[in-house]
């Protein structure tokens, strides 16, 4: 169909965003192959790096999801350190005293509860052709106005803030809708599929019939969920061991 040109530079955006993503995972599975590990070992030795705790002066999707994971990972840390700990000690008849831990159980449901947390609000929203990043931050304001660990700014339409375990970060909502959506566009398959080149065909296999007439939305923060769900799984079976970084200041310069 025809575009206009301010549609024409979304669907090449998606479209690079698409080819991105595809040679993306293709290059972390030829990484895992390359390592050789073998599926029917019982024993693994794995390292988890990740982004720490981000709150810039302009705070977006990105910052959400990152410090998304944080608070799941805080949670980890808080099950092993402390509570599992204490338990033990409790078990074990040990005398000690019982060492105060802010559970962040409630940033987690409010985040990610379904139905009714941010993540589900935003597909909701992304789904709706009508809706926008003002609908979408005013249905907030109504879902949350009573919770403690979110709070509307004064004067703002769009903001939002969050009370996470390090601290508060204030969101600008402007562009969750744009970021969450990843539309496969019909169009975008069939011309990948059919390329002359082997690899680029390699990345994009036909989809089935009834999914290749239309474009579907696919929610990225959804998925960000059950990726991060999935690692939260893997984590539980093993035996962690902690490497917590301290920033000393929000500038990062010496006193």
């Amino acid at each position: 169909r025809t575009l206009d040109p301010e549609n024409a530079l979304a669907s090449r955006d998606a479209l690079a965003k698409t080819i991105y993503s595809r040679l993306f995972d293709w290059i972390v599975e030829k990484i895992n192959i390359s390592i050789g590990q073998d599926p029917n070992s019982k024993s693994i030795i794995g390292v988890l790096d990740i982004y720490g705790f981000e709150s810039f002066k302009f705070n977006s999707f990105e910052q959400f999801c990152i410090n998304f994971t944080n608070e799941k990972l805080q949670q980890h840390f808080n099950q092993h350190v402390f509570k599992m700990e204490q338990e033990e000690y409790s078990k074990e008849e040990i005398n000690w005293s019982y060492i105060e831990f802010v559970d962040n159980q409630d940033v987690l449901d409010l985040i990610e509860k379904k139905p009714g947390g941010i993540i589900a609000l935003l597909d909701e929203a992304c789904m709706f052709p009508k809706s926008t990043h003002e609908t979408f931050a005013q249905k907030l304001y109504q879902t949350f106005q009573k919770n403690k660990r979110f709070r509307k700014p004064k004067l703002s339409r769009t903001d939002f803030t969050i009370s996470h375990y390090a601290g508060e970060v204030t969101y600008q909502a402007d562009q969750f809708l744009d970021k969450n959506k990843d539309y496969v566009v019909a169009e975008h398959q069939a011309l990948l599929t059919a390329s002359k080149c082997p690899f680029v065909a390699a990345l994009f296999p036909p989809l089935p019939e009834d999914s290749s007439k239309s474009s579907k939305f696919s929610s990225i923060g959804s998925r960000f969920k059950l990726q991060l769900q999935s690692l939260m799984e893997t984590l539980s079976t093993t035996e962690p061991h902690y490497i917590r970084c301290v920033k000393p200041n929000n500038v990062l310069k010496p006193a």
